[in-house]
């Protein structure tokens, strides 16, 4: 047999279940990583329940997400998940599911494990949201989910810290209200009002565009060129503005100047 006839054979079983995303359907994919939870607090000495080094760690993983190839709207991070929104007309690999999932996972995991020094694992699935709506719904529910795992998070580790075990930190937190949770870290020194905003609403990136300076060479006068550059922000807005700000996003028309890989 012919390696043409081969390649054309053995191909039907490489491909047989591939699906494809619909055109006009928004994408967003959402990156975890895989047993974080004994990375960040049995394997390696992060401070709890927060830490700025972990932090930097997911924008840089999502910076190199948003430039890697694809053409990405909006990256938000919380905790140790990433999510990617894509431009609507984003065609590369013909929307291929399979090719998607394994080039993100695949990118996320290595950039981490170079920045971070040892192997880590991400993995990957992809939301199909077929109306602007959806979208808007998919990032209010991850930032609402930051929300409730910081309180999560900060209540637990002051009860650890105060002298209480893993399971009896576990046992008193259950079924106990957000009003009575925000009433425990406030008898012990803490108004999680007053908290860092990326530790409550997560951190999201996104692209802006700018004017970069220079000198004409011919005639030695500054000149300014349209620049196109990743914005990190660590004070995402609340509520009904955050709404807002993903759907303007969403309808955000690319221009495609030049990129500065130096972000903010």
């Amino acid at each position: 047999m012919k390696f043409n006839e081969l390649d054309s054979k053995m191909r039907i079983y490489e491909t047989a279940a591939d699906l494809c995303v619909l055109p006009e359907m928004h994408m967003v994919a959402r990156l975890d990583g895989r047993n974080f939870t004994r990375l960040t607090k049995e394997t390696t000495q992060f401070e709890v329940p927060f830490d700025v080094r972990f932090r930097d760690l997911m924008i840089r993983t999502c910076e190199s997400l948003m430039t890697c190839g694809f053409q990405v709207r909006y990256a938000y991070t919380q905790s140790d998940e990433i999510s990617v929104l894509f431009d609507l007309n984003e065609q590369l690999f013909g929307r291929k599911l399979r090719k998607f999932n394994s080039t993100l996972a695949g990118e996320a995991s290595s950039q981490f494990s170079i920045r971070f020094g040892k192997p880590v694992c991400f993995d990957c699935r992809i939301s199909q949201l077929p109306t602007p709506e959806l979208v808007i719904d998919y990032f209010r529910w991850r930032n609402e989910d930051a929300a409730r795992n910081a309180l999560n998070a900060w209540c637990y580790w002051t009860l650890r810290e105060r002298g209480k075990d893993k399971q009896q930190a576990t046992n008193q937190l259950l079924k106990m209200s957000v009003a009575r949770k925000n009433e425990l870290l406030f008898q012990c020194g803490i108004n999680f009002n007053d908290l860092p905003a990326w530790q409550k609403r997560g951190s999201g990136l996104y692209w802006e565009t700018y004017n970069k300076q220079s000198a004409n060479p011919l005639t030695n006068e500054t000149v300014f060129a349209e620049r196109r550059r990743i914005r990190v922000d660590l004070e995402l807005p609340m509520k009904k503005a955050y709404e807002e700000f993903v759907r303007s996003l969403i309808g955000k028309k690319e221009k495609g100047p030049v990129t500065d890989n130096a972000s903010d």
